[in-house]
């Protein structure tokens, strides 16, 4: 592995940040029922991904912070 200069370091965020004003743009200009389908099409590939036990898990671990501030907060 080399090391990057500070010059390339430099190209490489530039194309980054070139990459994501392009995405976002593409995003604005996307009607919201293609938004719609891209996120239908994620939720499907949950199981095929693998995905379903480690959003679970962030479920549950999301449920505990919030009942602890409910807890913490009722006092």
């Amino acid at each position: 592995m080399s090391i990057m200069t500070r010059e390339e370091g430099r190209q490489y965020k530039a194309r980054w940040e070139t990459l994501h004003a392009m995405e976002r743009s593409e995003l604005r200009a996307m009607s919201p029922e293609a938004k719609l389908q891209q996120t239908a099409a994620l939720m499907r590939s949950i199981d095929t991904m693998g995905w379903r036990e480690a959003l679970e898990r962030e479920d549950w671990a999301g449920h505990e912070r919030w009942n602890a501030l409910r807890e913490r907060y009722r006092k």
